[in-house]
């Protein structure tokens, strides 16, 4: 019997990052029993809080939890449900006492920690991924790095696994870390049978063609965020740093460094993303093939502008028009059924 503890934060969580997990479980419990490999339950599931509830949605949903953390002497594995981004950093000020509990059972009984969506903040607290891969949602990247510099911050991943400490991208993204979970827990043939009793797509690997790129203006450069607008505001341009850094009167290296310290990303990097984004949104939207989508966001090499794309997207463009572009109907003069 493997002891889980479903964390219920105070504040603002995620309920369905609580509630799948729970659910998730509780059926490979029934299907293990099912084919007569386990006559008890494999996974004993808690809610585990700082107090026995949580009040979630403006009070629309709350969860009521079977144990605090006072009543938790062991346990085996620890999962962090997402929080939601609206109060994030007076959140994690709230559940800062989960902290210390998480570390003392990874200390003393070598628990296994696995965060959900943005719960990675809490585990990037305890300092377990200092050095180790962690994903997040992709929306909250940028945070995540200013926050957590020390952590290997990975943008693509559905799933991070190291030493016993696991992480998930964004969203429902925590439902495929289940099914690694209970793949490594209970074998492929269980995690395949609740893959196909909840509908979940098995072995996804990639959540970059979930991502949508905002720009990072959250600083204080004058000059960067000038050079960020004008990046943007020339898709069709080919663009290169030594112009941007002549432009704003910066010396190439000295323009280089503040872009990345204000960005987190290169000059180079940050007008690609640019281009793949505004290529995405024409994919998405347009009758436009491929190449004339390429033209228009200023690549003129096919095989350049696919490693580019399918870096940033995860997709080839021509699989991603395919995934995500569908002829409009006209709803306002439906025809006939």
């Amino acid at each position: 019997m493997k002891h889980v503890s479903i964390l219920v934060p105070k504040g603002n969580t995620i309920l369905s990052s609580v509630v799948g997990p729970f659910k998730i479980l509780t059926a490979a419990n029934q299907f293990l029993k099912q084919i007569g490999a386990s006559e008890d339950d494999f996974f004993d599931v808690h809610l585990v809080g700082l107090d026995e509830g949580s009040t979630l949605y403006e009070g629309l949903f709350s969860i009521h939890c079977d144990s605090t953390i006072s009543d938790i002497d062991k346990t085996d594995l620890i999962l962090i449900p997402a929080l939601r981004p609206d109060k994030l950093v007076e959140d994690l000020d709230d559940n800062k006492d989960f902290v210390p509990w998480i570390l003392n059972q990874r200390n003393k009984h070598n628990a296994e920690v696995a965060s959900m969506c943005m719960g990675a903040f809490v585990l990037a607290q305890t300092g377990l991924v200092d050095g180790k891969q962690c994903a997040t949602h992709w929306a909250a990247m940028e945070l995540f790095k200013k926050m957590f510099p020390k952590v290997l911050l990975v943008s693509n991943k559905i799933v991070t696994d190291e030493d016993g400490i696991y992480s998930s991208g964004g969203a429902f993204s925590f439902l495929n870390l289940m099914l690694h979970l209970v793949e490594k827990y209970c074998g492929r043939g269980t995690a395949i049978y609740i893959s196909k009793f909840f509908e979940i797509d098995m072995d996804r690997v990639d959540q970059n063609q979930f991502a949508i790129f905002q720009g990072q203006k959250d600083h204080d450069d004058v000059a960067i965020k000038e050079a960020q607008s004008y990046i943007e505001s020339n898709v069709k341009d080919k663009i290169s740093v030594e112009e941007l850094a002549k432009k704003y009167a910066i010396s190439s290296r000295n323009f280089v460094r503040r872009f990345k310290k204000a960005t987190q990303n290169t000059p180079l990097e940050y007008i690609q993303r640019v281009k793949i984004e505004a290529a995405k949104r024409s994919l998405e939207s347009t009758e436009q093939n491929v190449n004339e989508v390429m033209y228009q966001v200023g690549y003129a090499d096919q095989k350049a502008f696919r490693t580019v794309f399918k870096k940033y997207a995860g997709l080839s463009p021509v699989a991603y028009k395919t995934k995500y572009n569908r002829s409009r109907v006209n709803f306002e003069q439906p025809t006939a059924w």
